[in-house]
């Protein structure tokens, strides 16, 4: 296992000064992104305040949970890895919001076909400064869809469109390979398919940013 750069580590790197409190917000999420990636736990788990809350198509906890359980995964050979592209972020006082779009890949083997699971996302996060310092508060990914192709062009992997039926067309194919591994994957993520609900959570980020 590889150990995380010392220079890297919220705690040292993240105090506010001035007009710099989105860079560092930015570097917050990013830096969270990077431990869970690389297995660099202790990073990650700096990232977020005790109180701290996570939403995703397998996990709803507190950050500390999130982190042993995205461990956990990694050590029974689950890995995924995240694309993510440059975050939008909105700060208003000690209070801020950021925005980025993300593409997981997880390998798979399905009918003895390696292939690539894809899945875009919009991961939201919501973050405090408490005593100079920015930590995450929350955590909810936005579903847009997912894909799965071979590894290998040429070959082919056929899943039943019955098995993908019941799924949520937002993450099917990411709850499909959740219930294959004989896990339970949510039904009430947040989704593009969704947009009633997407709207009213966008409208909840707003009001919770600019309010006290």
């Amino acid at each position: 296992m590889e150990t995380a750069p010392a220079e890297d580590g919220a705690g040292r790197t993240n105090r506010a000064s001035g007009g710099e409190d989105a860079s560092l917000v930015t570097q917050v999420v990013l830096s969270e992104r990077q431990g869970r990636d690389r297995g660099w736990w202790d990073l990650m788990a700096e990232q977020y305040w005790p109180d701290s809350r996570v939403r995703l198509s397998w996990y709803d906890g507190d950050g500390a949970g999130f982190v042993t359980g995205s461990r956990a995964m990694a050590e029974r050979g689950a890995v995924a890895t995240h694309h993510v592209f440059a975050p939008v972020v909105h700060v208003r006082g000690a209070k801020a919001h950021a925005e980025a779009s993300v593409a997981m890949r997880i390998q798979v083997e399905v009918g003895g076909v390696t292939g690539d699971l894809v899945c875009h996302s919009r991961l939201n996060y919501r973050l405090e400064r408490r005593d100079d310092l920015w930590k995450i508060l929350s955590l909810d990914a936005v579903y847009e869809y997912c894909t799965l192709t071979p590894s290998v062009p040429g070959q082919i992997i056929e899943v039943p469109p019955e098995e993908l039926a019941g799924h949520r067309p937002s993450y099917a194919v990411l709850a499909w390979n959740i219930a294959r591994e004989g896990r339970s994957p949510s039904t009430d993520e947040l989704g593009d398919d969704r947009p009633e609900e997407l709207a009213a959570f966008y409208a909840a980020i707003r009001e919770w940013l600019n309010s006290g």
